[in-house]
């Protein structure tokens, strides 16, 4: 019932009545792809020399390739400035074989990028390396959006054990909503961690991130990331391909001899401000009452606060993204891809923050609009969404207000 719903907002540490307040914009701020308020001057040069690498494009004599989505971070995340979102959706396929996910990497899955360097001479002679295509072999087919990187130096921030916590309060309070941690490793220590970033949080820190996209979407390995994105599946295509990253024994050779993009990529991100907020209206705030009764609090949740940081502007910050960050049940509103221990109907609570400014919605950036985007809601979030369906007009109108406000 939504009165569980806001009992677990109010142990969380807000409440309905803070929910009003959190709604309010908070006047003037940092602008979209500003920095941090609070940097000092060392982090502001790490924040600049990183959002010049994130903005850097590359080509096939830098590593790039073979086969790639774009050749530059900022061309999949510019809006409406540099370290936001875009239309841009990438395909993940996969299969199902005796009730087992296969992400068909023989075929050139997960991910299919879809550009190719041209041609290349390597080991064996000269090779024509195109962009990959979807092959018959893939019954799951699921787009993926590129999602807005602002604030997420704050999400990185949060302890593990919040994420625990708050996934714990929902199994005791408002269970047919709970969530649960992604535990995945992480890449650079080998450890388990929470997950948090992509559309599965199928990864737990920046740095990873940075090493997984610049792999996946640029075709640029690291010691972080080694293994090359063999075409349509094919190592002996990486044999040719114009930079030996495939020896002839077998040998992977990054094409980055260490991580130092993934560094200035990483301080880009974490020093990234929030999305600026609009300002307080009467109907925005009648929206953030509408928000909570019908239950979308539970798992976009308004308010999380980060722990202890060597970085002030990081340490101990209070912030609004609107998400739990947890894997939720979402039905047939899941992608049907598995990732870690995530499974096709699980994904990750979106973040709300920033809403405002994207042209298009969910994962696969199906919905035109956020009222669309409500009603495509599925599983754990069928309830809430069949609430919205029965508001009337005025209470609908201040919702969205409210989410455009956000």
């Amino acid at each position: 019932m939504p009165s569980t719903r806001i009992a677990v907002s109010s142990v969380l540490g807000f409440s309905v009545a803070g929910l009003m307040l959190v709604a309010m914009g908070s006047g003037p701020g940092p602008r979209p792809g500003d920095p941090l308020p609070g940097l000092n001057q060392g982090e502001l040069a790490r924040f600049n020399a990183g959002r010049a690498a994130f903005e850097e494009e590359e080509f096939a004599a830098d590593g790039l390739g073979p086969v790639f989505t774009e050749n530059a971070c900022a061309k999949c995340h510019s809006t409406p400035a540099v370290g936001g979102g875009s239309t841009i959706v990438e395909m993940r396929i996969g299969r199902r074989v005796a009730g087992v996910f296969d992400p068909l990497v023989e075929f050139g899955g997960p991910i299919i990028q879809n550009q190719g360097i041209g041609q290349g001479t390597g080991y064996n002679g000269p090779y024509d390396f195109a962009g990959e295509v979807i092959p018959p072999q893939a019954t799951v087919r699921a787009g993926r959006r590129s999602t807005p990187l602002f604030g997420l130096g704050l999400v990185e921030a949060v302890p593990d054990e919040t994420f625990w916590r708050m996934a714990e309060l929902q199994r005791l309070l408002s269970p047919e909503t709970a969530g649960r941690p992604h535990v995945v490793r992480d890449l650079a220590t080998g450890e388990p961690a929470v997950g948090r970033f992509g559309w599965k949080a199928q990864l737990s820190t920046l740095f990873d991130f940075a090493g997984d996209a610049y792999a996946n979407e640029m075709g640029i390995t690291t010691p972080l990331v080694p293994h090359e994105n063999a075409p349509q599946g094919s190592t002996e295509a990486l044999l040719k391909n114009p930079l030996p990253y495939l020896l002839p024994d077998g040998t992977e050779v990054p094409n980055e001899p260490d991580n130092e993009d993934l560094v200035l990529f990483s301080d880009f991100m974490r020093f990234l401000a929030p999305p600026p907020r609009g300002g307080e209206t009467r109907q925005v705030r009648s929206g953030a009452v509408v928000f909570a009764s019908i239950g979308c609090a539970s798992c976009h949740l308004p308010a999380l606060r980060t722990g202890p940081s060597p970085v002030r502007a990081l340490s101990h910050i209070t912030f609004h993204p609107f998400s739990d960050f947890l894997l939720h049940d979402m039905g047939s509103l899941g992608d049907g891809i598995e990732q870690g221990d995530a499974t096709g109907r699980e994904m990750r609570t979106a973040p709300l923050w920033g809403v405002s400014v994207q042209t298009s919605y969910l994962h696969d950036g199906r919905a035109a609009t956020l009222e669309e985007a409500i009603l495509a809601h599925d599983g754990q979030a069928r309830a809430s969404r069949i609430r919205f369906s029965r508001l009337n007009a005025a209470r609908k109108r201040a919702l969205i207000a409210f989410l455009n406000s956000l």
